[in-house]
């Protein structure tokens, strides 16, 4: 274990033997337990920045934007005075998700990180490295199967990669981008970075050849809330994938006016052909969730 500051009573990647082939990882805060997720989609323009409150307090941060508008955004979810992020994640090494994070490590003491592993020859990737290292911030590989265990009932499940990305070239990293599932009791947060539609379709495929297996036949993608992939992209959403999660929801990290066209009508379309609302970034801000493990409301 590894203590990070005093109001920490375990803290770190308590890695502990599962069933079957995963891994549990746990981030056990002292703070008195509230009951209440809170979740939380950063405005930080054409990028992608999710905030995590788990019940017990831990702190998380998934993606980190394009720059550091994401420091303007946590300061309004973040409690007064907390300076600490208990684990902050890389989807992948695109700087729309990525850059941030430089800002983030010099304004926040950083419990752990969480990378795909795949390398990028960019400046900010080796500034964020050369920051985690001399920080002296544990470093760990994303894959299928780990859960991280937020405290309180929430659970972070990586649900992609499934393999070794690490080789994956310039242009290719969507294809091994963190895929996650946040859940609290009943409800949940389809996590999904700039996944492209045929990794969408190798997770439908994976969740049929796993349905016997599961407890009474329940899904593994069903989501109270999807946050749609790449931005709303034309080359995510597929209808398939949406039918799966199911959401009742639907939430997009967007920037105004950007120059790629997002959200596509076509990510749109599939959305409404589902009967699923859509809030956007762009158009509402950043967008503040909070669930008592059984109902999510929106509180922003």
């Amino acid at each position: 274990m590894k203590r990070l500051s005093r109001r920490v009573l375990l803290l770190g990647l308590i890695v502990v033997l599962a069933a079957a082939d995963g891994v549990i990882w746990s981030l056990v805060l002292a703070a008195t337990p509230r009951g209440v997720l809170t979740f939380a989609v950063l405005n930080v323009g054409q990028g992608d920045a999710l905030y995590i409150e788990s019940p017990t307090g831990a702190h998380v941060l998934l993606d980190a934007g394009p720059d550091s508008s994401v420091l303007r955004e946590l300061s309004k979810v973040m409690p007064p005075f907390a300076h600490t992020l208990d684990l902050i994640i890389e989807s992948h090494p695109d700087s729309d998700h990525m850059a941030g994070f430089v800002d983030v490590l010099a304004r926040y003491r950083v419990g752990a990180y969480l990378t795909p592993g795949i390398f990028k020859d960019s400046t900010v990737a080796y500034t964020l490295e050369r920051d985690v290292h001399d920080d002296h911030i544990p470093r760990y590989i994303a894959r299928r199967g780990e859960v991280i265990d937020l405290g309180g009932g929430a659970q972070l499940k990586i649900l992609f990669p499934d393999h070794d990305v690490t080789g994956l070239g310039r242009g290719d990293d969507n294809a091994g981008a963190v895929v996650a599932q946040l859940v609290y009791g009943g409800t949940s947060v389809m996590l999904t970075s700039d996944m492209p539609q045929d990794i969408e379709q190798h997770l439908v495929a994976l969740e049929q050849s796993d349905l016997p297996a599961q407890a009474g036949g329940a899904d593994e993608l069903g989501s109270t809330i999807l946050k749609v992939g790449h931005h709303g992209s034309r080359n995510s959403t597929s209808a398939a994938f949406v039918a799966a999660v199911h959401p009742l929801l639907a939430v997009i990290s967007v920037g105004a006016n950007n120059r790629y066209g997002h959200p596509s009508s076509e990510a749109l379309r599939v959305l409404a052909a589902a009967g699923v609302p859509v809030e956007r970034t762009d158009e509402d801000g950043t967008l503040i969730y909070e669930s008592d493990g059984a109902h999510f409301w929106q509180i922003k």
